[in-house]
């Protein structure tokens, strides 16, 4: 098994991005190990035991697949937690796994904003998936409360996106 460097970037990107801990591909003798560990991702790839390397942010990835994979730490959001009571709003949730694109091009305005008026069947934004871009609605009529995904992050199954004042 050969992984192209922009293959390997971008596994390690859906990785720091998703809830999954640890992953393990091997084939042939060949290994890739990716873990997160206290707020930082190892990556290794091996032919026999495997190193781990701990990793510098923005520090080039140079290294043939037999080497360790550098990547960036991965540095959760920090959010700061609600006051209010946020289950008094109807939450719009996306229907699959992929990116969360919050307009329909990088020059668009975004579908919508907080305090926009939306209907049920208003676009409030797309989920990309296995390059196929998913227009999601927003299935109830009222306002936009919370916007609660940044542009191009990726989203689970079944999380919330937007908060929704319903009329």
């Amino acid at each position: 098994m050969v992984f192209r460097l922009h293959e390997l970037r971008e596994l390690i990107k859906l990785i720091d991005e998703s809830s999954i801990d640890e992953f393990v591909v091997s084939d042939k003798g060949a290994k890739v190990v990716i873990k997160k560990s206290s707020g930082q991702t190892l990556a290794t790839t091996a032919t026999t035991p495997a190193v781990t390397a701990p990793v510098e942010k923005a520090a080039p990835v140079a290294a043939p697949v037999a080497t360790p994979a550098v990547v960036a730490p991965v540095e959760e959001p920090t959010k700061a937690e609600p006051t209010e009571d946020l289950s008094q709003y109807h939450k719009i949730v996306s229907p699959i796994v992929g990116t969360f694109y919050a307009k329909s091009s990088p020059d668009a305005d975004p579908f919508v904003k907080e305090g926009d008026q939306v209907n049920k069947d208003s676009v409030v934004c797309i989920v990309e998936a296995m390059k196929l871009f998913n227009e999601i609605e927003a299935e109830v009529s009222g306002t936009i409360v919370k916007v609660l995904v940044e542009n191009g992050q990726l989203v689970e199954y079944n999380q919330p996106l937007f908060l929704v004042k319903t009329n």
